[in-house]
């Protein structure tokens, strides 16, 4: 019988062959009954959650060991939803009032909830609805009496299948037997897509019906690099496959020869090769990649998962810690960017209709100067470290860009007064993540060290297209013209005067977009740690002079798809 093509979206690089191991949810059907005992079935329902929440904390400590804490940070959303007093307490008070089970309760309630956050236009709040269906799932199941063929057991090499893998379920993947998965739901940047790439494990998402094409079982291959699932291969693509997948381990062993290398073009011009981390945890991942700098270090991760803001104290030494580590090289520290899709529960901020375009990042920090003075302090005292840089985020006018450089310089002069030794050599740069910001570029460089372009923000402000919503996602266009021109425009600017530019989004490390950004002058690429090696491989085989030579032409091209046409055509 002939094998079955699927075509997903390719989350993870790699190829994986193994038998599928179909992971299906039990049966969660709810029947409404009578309940004449209310405080006992209240007492039922209380021990469900706590049941969950030793579950949960056993998953986050697992997480937090294996994958870090910005993965585990995750867990910490879950059990902040079992101990939501607006949920569970309305559970219970349903329980009460109307004499009906706790299942029954639970999924009317947490129904509701998911309604409502569902249908905000806010990616951060979907967010929730689907961290409220995942906690809801783990009580329904204490409840009912239901477990299920859980991660955590597999004890043979598998391909994961399934509709789609909360993040419970990716947490408790055993790497050395989960060896790839495939999903019919998800993107790129879902939850699941994100923690396959930290963990390495090949897998494809997307795909809308594997879970119908696949039995328990069955031989599956995983090609994280094309984006497709070979359900129930012939012996021949099964060798043809296995050679794939030997190509590409040559391919890591040879990109591997180059941790100790500078990253230097065919024409011999060094441009710098940074990556972006979100906590001290990362940094294995990026010394044993040879990153050149950190070009990101997402200081919001300190803040998430905990109950009150973090001292101080805790904060200098989160960051002496990664400035050590990194032993002189350049170490860009970006300031607190919570807002939009990344809340604080204990900071009370107002519920907004369009969180992106609302208060958040260096808006936040201006209004809350005490959260503001508090990071900067710590900063400044960390400097002597390292080779540190200052990032402010999201800004809009240079008025923000002032008041924020003159809080930084009033801290200073404290710390100093105080006897505090502090770096002499500390640049200060914003990120560009706004058009505005992008076209005045030339004014903001007078007032900088350098710049970062945030493109994930960039591009979807530019294109008015939120790059979450599937409905609207072909918009989100790394590589259209105005995109491009932005970016040139940016560069041109800060080198006017002799400043450096860096970039920070995820189009950093993609392989079509580096040749484009080495013709337009970019000096600073940052990306995750696991893309370094392959962006110095490719840039090895790149010419400054020959990539600057045809951007023009890449500039006064139409469209995204003719951009990537040429780009294929001439560089590929």
């Amino acid at each position: 019988m002939a094998s079955v093509k699927m075509a997903g979206i390719a989350a993870s690089s790699g190829i994986a062959i193994a038998k599928a191991f179909v992971l299906e949810h039990p049966d969660y059907s709810i029947e409404k009954r009578r309940v004449e005992d209310t405080r006992a079935e209240v007492e039922r329902f209380r021990q469900a959650v706590e049941q969950s929440k030793a579950e949960l904390e056993t998953i986050k400590n697992k997480a937090n060991e294996e994958l870090g804490a910005d993965k585990a940070a995750i867990f910490e959303a879950h059990l902040l939803v079992l101990a939501d007093p607006e949920l569970i307490g309305t559970v219970e008070r349903k329980i009460e009032e109307e004499g009906v089970n706790a299942e029954y309760a639970l999924d009317a309630v947490a129904n509701d909830f998911i309604t409502i956050f569902e249908n905000m236009d806010n990616e951060y709040m979907k967010e929730r609805a689907s961290d409220i269906r995942d906690v809801t799932k783990r009580i329904l199941g204490h409840l009912l009496g239901v477990s299920f063929a859980s991660p955590a057991t597999i004890s043979e090499e598998v391909i994961v299948v399934a509709d789609d893998l909360t993040p419970s379920d990716t947490a408790q993947l055993n790497r050395r037997y989960v060896l790839g998965f495939a999903t019919n739901i998800g993107g790129r940047t879902s939850h699941s897509a994100i923690m396959s790439r930290s963990m390495e494990i090949p897998a494809v998402v997307g795909t809308k019906t594997i879970t119908e094409n696949v039995k328990n079982g069955v031989t599956v291959i995983v090609d994280g690099l094309a984006g497709e699932v070979i359900i129930d291969p012939t012996e021949e693509e099964i060798k043809a496959y296995r050679k794939k997948q030997d190509d590409y381990q040559k391919q890591k062993a040879e990109w591997k020869k180059l941790v100790n290398e500078r990253t230097v073009t065919a024409d011999g011009v060094h441009v710098e090769l940074g990556a972006n981390i979100g906590n001290p945890n990362d940094l294995e991942g990026v010394l044993s990649n040879g990153a050149e700098a950190i070009g990101l270090y997402r200081t919001e991760f300190l803040y998430m998962g905990r109950d009150q803001l973090p001292s101080e104290d805790e904060q200098f030494e989160a960051y002496k810690k990664v400035l050590e580590a990194m032993e002189g090289k350049p170490v860009v520290i970006r300031t607190l960017d919570i807002g939009g899709d990344k809340e604080l529960p204990y900071l009370d901020m107002p519920q907004e209709l369009n969180p992106f375009l609302g208060f958040r990042a260096i808006r936040l920090c201006l209004e809350r100067q005490d959260i503001f003075r508090t990071q900067l302090r710590a900063l400044l005292r960390a400097s002597v470290y390292g080779n540190l840089k200052i990032m402010f985020p999201m800004i809009a006018t240079l008025e923000e860009l002032r008041q924020a450089k003159a809080i930084l310089a009033e801290e200073k002069d404290k710390l100093v007064a105080e006897g505090v030794a502090v770096s002499q050599a500390l640049e200060i740069g914003m990120m560009v993540e706004i058009p505005a910001t992008a076209v005045l570029a030339d004014r903001f460089a007078k007032e900088v060290d350098f710049f970062s372009i945030g493109t994930n923000d960039l591009i979807q402000y530019t294109l008015a297209a939120d790059r979450m919503n599937e409905r609207v996602s072909y918009l989100y266009q790394p590589y259209h013209p105005a995109i491009l021109r932005l970016v040139h425009q940016v560069i041109q600017a800060a080198h006017k005067e002799g400043k450096w530019v860096g970039m920070c989004g995820e189009m950093a490390g993609d392989e079509t977009a580096i040749p484009i950004l080495l013709g337009l002058g970019l000096d600073e690429f940052s990306m995750s740690a696991t893309s370094i090696l392959p962006a110095r491989s490719q840039l090895r085989k790149l010419s400054k002079q020959i990539a600057e030579s045809h951007t023009d032409a890449i500039l006064n091209l139409d469209t995204a798809e003719d951009v990537v046409a040429y780009v294929k055509k001439h560089f590929q």
